[in-house]
């Protein structure tokens, strides 16, 4: 669809510039930066945005260049020639110069477009060309506040990750402690404290695992926000406001207005309808009105050249239409036809697409929110098996292979928890790109 709309408009208008409407944000975030506060700057920073922004300052001159055409053309001409050899004529028998041996001119000519289907098609599409920009401005801001938000709790995520492997170390280390304590007192043998140092030594590799990948993700986040990779960025969150957050309306229905890819398709069948009103004007002609006013002189000596004036003016309306052009103009006029009508079956597909895409998201939302409340409550159950265990096991009651295992449940659990958080959060973000209702 977006080359039919290309080639309506190569030939008369392209896109027109905007201003952005974010405000001006520093080169880099000097506080820790919120998830708005990523998105807002990417909007303002990042590369392929800030394109996109110079790409409409251009084709803004390209429409202004196409619509100056209804404005009065006016042309001066100056012109001085020496005639070494003056032309001749014979008028009853006599050879006499038609001219002298030097002339001038100097002309103004004026001509005014009264009815031109070209100027007509930039006048009629100026309106939706610019609406048209805006949106795919829209779509390209849509598609890099998920980005970011994406890359945002990713890192957020990871953080996460780090601080329940920092937690899991505190807890092996207690429990390490207190095993080697029991082998010193001749309780158990040294195999508990052993199974202790494995696990302990097992948490801080996935915990130097999880820096390194932090930085990574660090990475993808300044690059879909255009920060620069040598300044540091560090995030704000709320562990509570992002669980208060995880909620939606799985009860609303799709708006199809509220897609911004919708409404730009709509722009796009008035683009094509435009088309074919276009080159149904093949058939009418193109008509002009001029005008001009020349100031000549003539004389044999030079310097006596500008001495007296001979002026001419005149004025006329000009017709141009083209009577046969071995059926040309109707073949153009079905096959811009037969492209505003396949538009309407595009439609169809646009708006079954649109309707799949909330289908799946909101399936994957209520799957991820389902699973988050089953995660939620294993952590609290693994939370109350580890604390009871570890207390029995320093009672003699329990084995340390109880605690072990309890401890690899607790952790489990932790991960599972956080990482169905994050995935719900995310899937929301989906559900609201296919609702229409993406914040930037």
């Amino acid at each position: 669809m977006k080359k039919i709309v290309c080639f309506i408009s190569l030939g008369f208008i392209s896109l027109l510039s905007i201003k952005s409407k974010a405000q001006a944000v520093n080169d880099t975030i000097q506080t820790n930066a919120s998830l708005q506060q990523c998105i807002q700057y990417a909007i303002v920073h990042q590369p392929l945005v800030q394109q996109a922004l110079i790409d409409q300052q251009i084709v803004e001159t390209e429409i202004k260049s196409k619509l100056a055409d209804w404005y009065p053309q006016l042309s001066l001409g100056l012109n001085y020639q020496n005639n070494f050899r003056p032309p001749v004529a014979d008028f009853g028998g006599s050879i006499v110069n038609t001219t002298t041996y030097n002339t001038s001119n100097a002309g103004l000519q004026l001509t005014q477009n009264i009815f031109d289907r070209d100027v007509l098609l930039a006048s009629h599409t100026a309106k939706d060309i610019r609406t048209q920009v805006r949106q795919f401005t829209e779509v390209d801001k849509i598609v890099l506040a998920v980005s970011v938000t994406q890359a945002f709790y990713a890192v957020l995520l990871n953080e996460k990750q780090i601080d329940l492997t920092t937690e899991d170390i505190k807890r092996l280390q207690r429990s390490l402690k207190d095993a080697y304590s029991q082998y010193q007192a001749g309780l158990v043998d040294k195999i508990d404290y052993k199974r202790a140092t494995i696990s302990l030594n097992n948490s801080l590799s996935q915990k130097k695992g999880q820096e390194d990948s932090l930085k990574a993700k660090y990475s993808v986040l300044k690059l879909a926000m255009g920060y620069p990779d040598s300044s540091s960025l560090q995030l704000e969150f709320d562990s509570v406001k992002l669980q208060n957050e995880i909620y939606i309306d799985t009860t609303q229905g799709v708006n199809y207005d509220n897609r911004v890819e919708y409404r730009l398709f709509q722009t796009q069948r008035r683009l094509l309808e435009q088309n074919v009103r276009y080159n149904k004007l093949s058939y009418f002609p193109t008509i002009s009105a001029y005008g001009a006013y020349n100031a000549n002189f003539f004389n044999n000596s030079f310097s006596k050249l500008y001495s007296q004036n001979y002026p001419t003016s005149w004025a006329g309306i000009q017709l141009s239409l083209p009577i046969f052009q071995g059926f040309k103009r109707t073949e153009n006029i079905k096959g811009a036809e037969l492209l505003y009508k396949q538009s309407e079956y595009s439609l169809i597909g646009i708006k079954d697409t649109i309707n799949t895409q909330y289908e799946q998201a909101l399936a994957t939302y209520k799957s991820n929110l389902y699973n988050y409340g089953i995660f939620d409550e294993n952590l609290k159950l693994a939370t109350e098996v580890y604390n009871t265990l570890e207390v029995q096991y320093k009672a003699g009651i329990k084995t340390y292979l109880d605690v072990i295992t309890a401890e690899d449940d607790l952790r489990a659990a932790e991960i599972a928890y956080t990482n169905a958080l994050y995935q719900i959060l995310i899937s929301k973000v989906t559900v609201q790109k296919a609702l229409g209702i993406v914040q930037y």
